[in-house]
């Protein structure tokens, strides 16, 4: 706090008046409202808004694009100062509502909107095409965080996700082998560039929560953005399941996006559009019905469990409507089985009025399934320790920084502990192994005991600074020696890099 308030002083020239942390910040930021005092004379603006963020490569990213985007007139927050280890900065005011703020009445009426509320949307996605193609003019793509584009394996990591977030809770038999051929045929296809250049800047977090209304409105929280097809966002936008548009509405604002979009590319014709935007609302709904699984069934939030039965209803409609799932077979096979068929916990929570935590049984008490089930979890101390979703309140936490960072050195920040040069540097290092030597002993015996004594969910959690480095690299060893010494199944979740296996 201190530190911010002095990069506002060496900024303005005076000391804050006034400062107000902020509620609903990301989860490696922090926002605060900076006042200046009354009888300041200066020509700043009244207030603005002061960044704690420790993530470093995320700052740097937001703080670049931001300022390329202002450069191209764009409705983005101006930088107005940033400290010098790029810890804090200083940006516009957008204000405290928000178009989720706006829309709140249609949105609780079930998707019944205004007039009003109509009219911002349709403001707001007539904005989103000069974001994506001029704010891609003269774009250095390198300053994008954790990576410049979109690819292929984006793409497995999300479809994956999916697998094993929700489809696997639901019980529904899938052949593992057909499907990742599936999904390899539509990473391929989500990626491959057509007739006209549809690739700009992909917002990767387009939602309504990150569109303020202070005047017209204005985009924030962009750091995640990268190069990609504009379809993405859209997509994204629109078929939001907890928005509830009305397919009225929302043909309306697609149109209203393609009307704009062609000002500004040489827009293929209008059937290619629609049957590329279809594939990426597949590839959407997917993907945050991964997202659903693994907050409701494993983390077991009510808000999640709720988002299912509307995201399963816009799957419904593109399975029915479009014939986009015909080129993944097998996947649609599995997909209408979702839907359709299969007597499964989604299933049972789509047809209540008001799904509950308790419709939904723990992935550790399904009655057939009683061997035991080991977790293993790497995270970030900065982002809190893992919770024991199976209920019984324990597990082991592995602290891991007191062994050597390679997070230190230029070479590897942006690499994770499943990369090789960090495997490398750290098992050259020495420090981790000796350390994971203690933990494979005492994990060993623990192992033993639960399953003599019939026990069925263990919890392990390796912690270091960013989980990224080193309690992945740990994670993912134990939780691999745990299944080729035991056989067990063993689920592992590299939390903060979106990582999510099973061993079976």
């Amino acid at each position: 706090m201190e530190q911010l308030r002095e990069l506002y002083r060496q900024w303005s020239g005076v000391v804050p008046a006034h400062v107000e942390q902020l509620a609903g910040a990301g989860s490696n930021r922090v926002y605060y409202r900076l006042t200046a005092p009354a009888d300041s004379a200066l020509s700043i603006p009244r207030e603005v808004i002061g960044c704690v963020g420790t993530s470093r490569d995320e700052n740097r990213a937001f703080i670049a694009l931001s300022r390329h985007f202002s450069e191209k007139k764009l409705p983005v927050p101006e930088i107005f100062a940033v400290s010098d280890d790029e810890s804090r900065y200083l940006q516009t005011d957008l204000g405290a509502t928000s178009l989720f703020d706006a829309l709140k009445k249609g949105r609780e009426a079930g998707g019944q909107y205004d007039e009003t509320e109509i009219q911002l949307l349709e403001t707001t996605i007539r904005l989103l095409p000069r974001l994506q193609i001029l704010g891609a003019e003269g774009l250095d793509w390198s300053v994008c965080y954790p990576q410049p584009s979109f690819d292929e394996q984006n793409v497995m990591f999300d479809l994956n996700y999916f697998k094993y977030c929700f489809l696997k809770a639901t019980e529904i038999d899938f052949h593992e082998l057909k499907l990742e051929a599936d999904f390899r045929q539509m990473a391929a296809d989500l990626t491959t560039r057509k007739e006209f250049d549809d690739w700009g800047f992909m917002y990767r977090d387009f939602q309504a929560r990150n569109v303020m209304l202070k005047e017209n409105p204005s985009f924030i929280d962009f750091q995640g953005g990268r190069r990609g097809p504009v379809y993405y966002d859209l997509a994204s936008f629109l078929w939001q399941a907890s928005a509830r548009y009305s397919d009225e509405l929302r043909q309306y604002l697609v149109d209203v996006y393609y009307e704009e979009l062609q000002k500004f590319t040489n827009v293929r014709v209008r059937e290619d559009f629609d049957r590329r935007l279809r594939l990426f609302v597949l590839f959407r709904t997917l993907q945050v019905l991964g997202a659903y699984g693994f907050r409701g069934y494993f983390e077991r939030k009510q808000h999640f469990i709720a988002s299912i039965p509307p995201a399963k209803e816009n799957l419904r409609k593109l399975l029915k409507n479009s014939t986009v799932c015909d080129a993944y077979p097998y996947l649609k096979t599995v997909l209408l089985q979702l839907c359709d068929e299969g007597k499964t916990t989604c299933e049972t929570i789509s047809k209540s009025s008001e799904p509950t935590i308790e419709a939904i049984p723990k992935p550790t008490e399904v009655p057939e399934k009683k061997a035991l089930v080991v977790r293993v979890f790497s995270f970030s101390y900065k982002k809190g320790i893992p919770d024991d979703e199976s209920g019984n309140g324990g597990g082991y936490v592995f602290d891991c920084r007191s062994t050597h960072n390679p997070g230190r050195y230029e070479p590897y920040k942006q690499l994770t502990g499943l990369d090789e040069p960090v495997i490398r540097f750290l098992e050259d290092d020495g420090e981790i192994t000796t350390f994971l030597e203690s933990v494979y002993k005492l994990a060993d015996t623990h192992v033993e005991r639960y399953l003599e004594r019939g026990f069925t969910s263990l919890m392990f959690a390796f912690g270091c600074t960013g989980g990224q480095h080193r309690s992945v690299y740990s994670a993912q060893h134990l939780a691999e020696h745990i299944h080729e010494k035991f056989g067990v199944e063993v689920r592992i979740c590299h939390r903060e890099q979106g990582i999510f296996k099973v061993l079976s």
